[in-house]
Protein backbone atom coordinates (compact mmCIF):
# COMPACT_ATOMS: atom_id res chain seq x y z
CA UNK A 1 0.00 0.00 0.00
CA UNK A 2 1.29 3.65 -0.93
CA UNK A 3 1.46 6.22 1.79
CA UNK A 4 -1.43 8.06 0.76
CA UNK A 5 -4.19 4.73 1.29
CA UNK A 6 -2.09 4.12 4.49
CA UNK A 7 -2.43 7.60 5.57
CA UNK A 8 -5.58 7.52 5.02
CA UNK A 9 -6.78 4.64 6.73
CA UNK A 10 -5.20 5.69 10.07
CA UNK A 11 -7.07 8.64 9.71
CA UNK A 12 -10.44 6.48 9.86
CA UNK A 13 -8.89 4.78 12.72
CA UNK A 14 -8.55 8.15 14.27
CA UNK A 15 -11.52 9.76 13.73
CA UNK A 16 -13.65 6.63 14.45
CA UNK A 17 -12.38 5.79 17.77
CA UNK A 18 -13.95 8.07 20.14
CA UNK A 19 -11.23 7.98 23.09
CA UNK A 20 -8.97 9.49 20.07
CA UNK A 21 -11.68 12.27 19.58
CA UNK A 22 -12.34 12.76 23.40
CA UNK A 23 -8.43 13.71 24.00
CA UNK A 24 -8.68 16.13 20.79
CA UNK A 25 -11.66 18.11 22.02
CA UNK A 26 -10.22 17.71 25.77
CA UNK A 27 -6.99 19.47 24.58
CA UNK A 28 -9.24 23.14 23.60
CA UNK A 29 -11.33 22.69 26.38
CA UNK A 30 -9.12 22.34 29.14
CA UNK A 31 -6.61 24.62 28.24
CA UNK A 32 -8.97 27.46 27.31
CA UNK A 33 -10.77 26.88 30.84
CA UNK A 34 -8.20 26.79 32.84
CA UNK A 35 -6.20 29.81 31.02
CA UNK A 36 -9.23 31.61 31.55
CA UNK A 37 -9.19 31.14 35.44
CA UNK A 38 -5.34 32.07 35.42
CA UNK A 39 -6.33 34.99 34.05
CA UNK A 40 -8.56 36.07 35.97
CA UNK A 41 -6.27 35.70 39.03
CA UNK A 42 -3.39 36.67 36.88
CA UNK A 43 -1.13 39.53 38.73
CA UNK A 44 0.72 41.35 35.41
CA UNK A 45 3.55 40.55 35.61
CA UNK A 46 3.38 38.04 32.74
CA UNK A 47 0.38 38.97 30.31
CA UNK A 48 1.22 36.74 27.82
CA UNK A 49 1.47 33.47 30.57
CA UNK A 50 -1.45 34.07 31.90
CA UNK A 51 -3.28 34.13 28.78
CA UNK A 52 -1.97 30.63 27.96
CA UNK A 53 -1.31 29.06 31.52
CA UNK A 54 -3.26 26.17 30.64
CA UNK A 55 -1.35 24.94 28.21
CA UNK A 56 0.77 22.85 30.64
CA UNK A 57 -2.76 21.38 31.36
CA UNK A 58 -4.10 20.88 27.73
CA UNK A 59 -0.42 19.23 27.07
CA UNK A 60 -1.68 16.34 28.97
CA UNK A 61 -4.54 15.49 26.65
CA UNK A 62 -2.25 15.88 23.47
CA UNK A 63 -0.39 13.18 25.04
CA UNK A 64 -2.97 11.03 26.07
CA UNK A 65 -4.31 11.62 22.25
CA UNK A 66 -0.76 10.60 20.94
CA UNK A 67 -0.48 7.97 23.48
CA UNK A 68 -3.81 5.96 22.42
CA UNK A 69 -3.49 6.72 18.60
CA UNK A 70 -0.34 4.02 18.81
CA UNK A 71 -0.68 1.64 21.62
CA UNK A 72 -4.13 0.56 19.88
CA UNK A 73 -2.60 -1.04 17.57
CA UNK A 74 -0.81 -3.02 20.42
CA UNK A 75 -4.08 -4.62 21.71
CA UNK A 76 -6.17 -7.43 20.24
CA UNK A 77 -3.08 -8.32 17.53
CA UNK A 78 -4.27 -5.18 15.47
CA UNK A 79 -0.78 -4.10 14.54
CA UNK A 80 -0.27 -8.00 12.59
CA UNK A 81 -3.93 -7.28 10.96
CA UNK A 82 -2.22 -3.43 10.22
CA UNK A 83 1.08 -4.84 8.47
CA UNK A 84 -0.50 -7.43 6.71
CA UNK A 85 -2.06 -4.63 5.08
CA UNK A 86 1.05 -2.17 4.46
CA UNK A 87 3.78 -4.27 5.60
CA UNK A 88 6.20 -1.20 5.09
CA UNK A 89 7.05 -1.07 8.54
CA UNK A 90 8.42 2.29 7.96
CA UNK A 91 6.03 3.55 5.70
CA UNK A 92 3.25 2.44 8.22
CA UNK A 93 4.62 4.03 11.08
CA UNK A 94 5.48 7.45 9.09
CA UNK A 95 1.41 7.12 8.02
CA UNK A 96 0.48 6.82 11.72
CA UNK A 97 2.70 9.92 12.55
CA UNK A 98 1.20 12.14 10.15
CA UNK A 99 -2.38 11.11 11.09
CA UNK A 100 -1.08 12.09 14.76
CA UNK A 101 0.45 15.46 13.77
CA UNK A 102 -2.47 16.70 11.36
CA UNK A 103 -5.16 17.12 13.46
CA UNK A 104 -3.33 17.81 16.57
CA UNK A 105 -1.54 20.79 15.22
CA UNK A 106 -5.56 21.58 13.65
CA UNK A 107 -6.48 21.03 17.23
CA UNK A 108 -3.50 22.86 18.81
CA UNK A 109 -3.79 25.97 16.67
CA UNK A 110 -7.77 26.28 17.04
CA UNK A 111 -6.93 26.14 20.71
CA UNK A 112 -4.15 28.53 20.57
CA UNK A 113 -6.55 30.98 18.93
CA UNK A 114 -9.77 30.47 21.36
CA UNK A 115 -7.53 31.03 24.16
CA UNK A 116 -5.75 34.12 23.19
CA UNK A 117 -9.11 35.64 22.51
CA UNK A 118 -10.34 34.50 25.93
CA UNK A 119 -7.07 35.94 27.69
CA UNK A 120 -7.63 39.11 25.70
CA UNK A 121 -11.59 39.33 27.03
CA UNK A 122 -10.58 38.26 30.47
CA UNK A 123 -7.69 40.66 31.23
CA UNK A 124 -8.80 43.28 28.75
CA UNK A 125 -6.06 46.12 28.58
CA UNK A 126 -3.53 44.36 30.83
CA UNK A 127 -3.84 41.62 28.33
CA UNK A 128 -1.01 40.90 26.23
CA UNK A 129 -0.62 42.85 22.53
CA UNK A 130 -1.86 41.30 19.06
CA UNK A 131 1.50 40.64 18.07
CA UNK A 132 2.69 38.90 21.02
CA UNK A 133 -0.47 37.35 21.46
CA UNK A 134 -0.46 35.94 17.93
CA UNK A 135 2.96 34.15 18.61
CA UNK A 136 1.94 32.27 21.69
CA UNK A 137 -1.13 31.22 19.86
CA UNK A 138 1.03 29.55 16.82
CA UNK A 139 3.80 28.39 19.66
CA UNK A 140 0.54 26.42 21.76
CA UNK A 141 -0.58 25.08 18.49
CA UNK A 142 3.40 23.61 17.25
CA UNK A 143 4.12 22.73 21.13
CA UNK A 144 0.67 20.82 21.99
CA UNK A 145 1.25 18.83 18.33
CA UNK A 146 5.05 18.44 19.44
CA UNK A 147 3.83 16.85 22.61
CA UNK A 148 1.48 14.88 21.02
CA UNK A 149 4.33 13.08 19.24
CA UNK A 150 6.62 12.79 21.49
CA UNK A 151 4.07 10.33 23.42
CA UNK A 152 3.43 8.93 20.16
CA UNK A 153 7.07 7.91 19.41
CA UNK A 154 7.89 7.14 22.95
CA UNK A 155 4.31 4.65 23.03
CA UNK A 156 5.78 2.54 20.22
CA UNK A 157 8.87 1.58 21.95
CA UNK A 158 6.84 0.58 25.23
CA UNK A 159 3.92 -0.83 22.76
CA UNK A 160 1.29 -0.20 26.07
CA UNK A 161 -0.52 2.87 26.64
CA UNK A 162 -0.33 2.36 30.49
CA UNK A 163 3.00 2.13 30.64
CA UNK A 164 3.92 5.03 28.62
CA UNK A 165 1.15 7.70 30.35
CA UNK A 166 2.54 6.26 33.49
CA UNK A 167 5.88 7.85 32.30
CA UNK A 168 4.01 10.89 30.96
CA UNK A 169 2.00 12.11 33.45
CA UNK A 170 4.04 11.80 36.55
CA UNK A 171 6.31 13.53 34.85
CA UNK A 172 4.62 16.75 33.36
CA UNK A 173 2.57 17.07 36.68
CA UNK A 174 5.38 16.33 39.30
CA UNK A 175 9.21 15.72 37.96
CA UNK A 176 9.26 18.24 35.47
CA UNK A 177 8.57 20.95 38.27
CA UNK A 178 10.73 19.40 40.85
CA UNK A 179 13.75 18.73 38.55
CA UNK A 180 12.88 22.53 37.50
CA UNK A 181 13.50 23.96 40.93
CA UNK A 182 16.51 21.80 41.88
CA UNK A 183 18.83 22.36 38.85
CA UNK A 184 18.13 26.21 37.53
CA UNK A 185 18.88 26.29 33.76
CA UNK A 186 19.14 22.46 33.41
CA UNK A 187 15.49 22.34 32.92
CA UNK A 188 14.73 24.55 30.80
CA UNK A 189 15.39 22.17 28.08
CA UNK A 190 12.79 19.39 28.94
CA UNK A 191 10.68 18.63 26.13
CA UNK A 192 7.55 19.99 27.98
CA UNK A 193 9.17 22.94 29.54
CA UNK A 194 11.20 23.88 26.48
CA UNK A 195 8.39 24.54 24.64
CA UNK A 196 6.72 26.54 26.97
CA UNK A 197 9.24 29.47 27.03
CA UNK A 198 7.28 30.96 23.88
CA UNK A 199 4.07 31.26 25.83
CA UNK A 200 6.05 34.00 28.29
CA UNK A 201 6.49 37.42 27.57
CA UNK A 202 10.19 37.60 28.57
CA UNK A 203 12.42 34.26 29.77
CA UNK A 204 15.52 34.75 31.55
CA UNK A 205 16.91 31.24 30.43
CA UNK A 206 19.22 30.20 27.78
CA UNK A 207 16.28 29.76 25.34
CA UNK A 208 14.34 31.69 23.60
CA UNK A 209 10.96 31.04 22.50
CA UNK A 210 11.80 29.25 18.95
CA UNK A 211 14.85 28.10 19.96
CA UNK A 212 12.92 26.16 22.80
CA UNK A 213 10.26 25.26 20.18
CA UNK A 214 13.59 23.38 18.45
CA UNK A 215 14.11 21.87 21.58
CA UNK A 216 11.23 20.40 22.31
CA UNK A 217 10.98 19.15 18.23
CA UNK A 218 14.77 17.55 18.89
CA UNK A 219 12.76 15.53 21.91
CA UNK A 220 10.25 14.71 19.42
CA UNK A 221 12.25 13.62 16.45
CA UNK A 222 14.43 11.13 18.73
CA UNK A 223 11.13 10.02 20.31
CA UNK A 224 9.80 9.10 17.08
CA UNK A 225 13.39 7.50 15.65
CA UNK A 226 13.33 5.37 18.06
CA UNK A 227 9.60 4.28 18.14
CA UNK A 228 10.16 3.36 14.33
CA UNK A 229 13.31 1.54 14.67
CA UNK A 230 11.53 -0.68 17.72
CA UNK A 231 8.44 -1.06 15.00
CA UNK A 232 10.94 -1.97 12.38
CA UNK A 233 12.66 -4.51 14.55
CA UNK A 234 10.47 -6.16 17.19
CA UNK A 235 7.77 -8.45 16.53
CA UNK A 236 4.13 -7.28 15.79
Amino acid sequence: MLFVPALHAEWIKIRTLRSLVGALAAILVTTAAFSALAAAGADGKDPLYSAFFGVGLGQIAAVAFGTTAVSSEFRGGALRLTLAAVPDRLRWFAAKATAVALPALAVGLLTGAVTLLVGKAVLGASGPSWAEGLRGAVACGLHLTLMALFAAGLAAVLRSGVATLSVLIPFLLIVSFVVGDLSGGVADFLPDRAGQVALHSTWDGALGPWTGLAVTALWTAAALGAGAWSVRRRDA
